[in-house]
């Protein structure tokens, strides 16, 4: 954890006393400026008021890593699964997750 400087310890004081009227995801209006801004890493942008209702806070939710899932509770499993030859929509879904024709199986 970063050592506590009083800046964000003020920042830290005032969310607390908030509440969340307004959660946007890009590229919903509202979003626009900070998408320019953070680009492909904001996830949403959420304006909050505090205890009063006299001050707006406007917050963004940003994905500052990405890295796939590992550990015990995952489950790597290959299934096979068959779909039809006209069934174009699924197949293409299917390849986008991560699937992969057998040739031999025909699957």
């Amino acid at each position: 954890m970063p050592p506590s400087n009083h800046a964000s310890t003020q920042r830290r004081r005032k969310s607390r006393g908030t509440r969340v009227v307004k959660t946007l995801w890009p590229p919903q209006a509202g979003t626009i400026k900070l998408s320019r801004r953070y680009g492909a890493a904001l996830l949403c942008v959420r304006y909050r008021h505090d205890a009063t209702g006299l001050r707006r806070y406007t917050t963004v939710e940003l994905i500052v890593d990405e890295a796939p899932v590992t550990g015990p509770g995952v489950d790597r499993r290959i299934f096979a699964v068959r779909i039809g030859r006209l069934e174009n929509e699924l197949q293409a879904t299917a390849r986008a997750l991560g699937a992969k024709w057998d040739k031999d199986a025909e699957l």
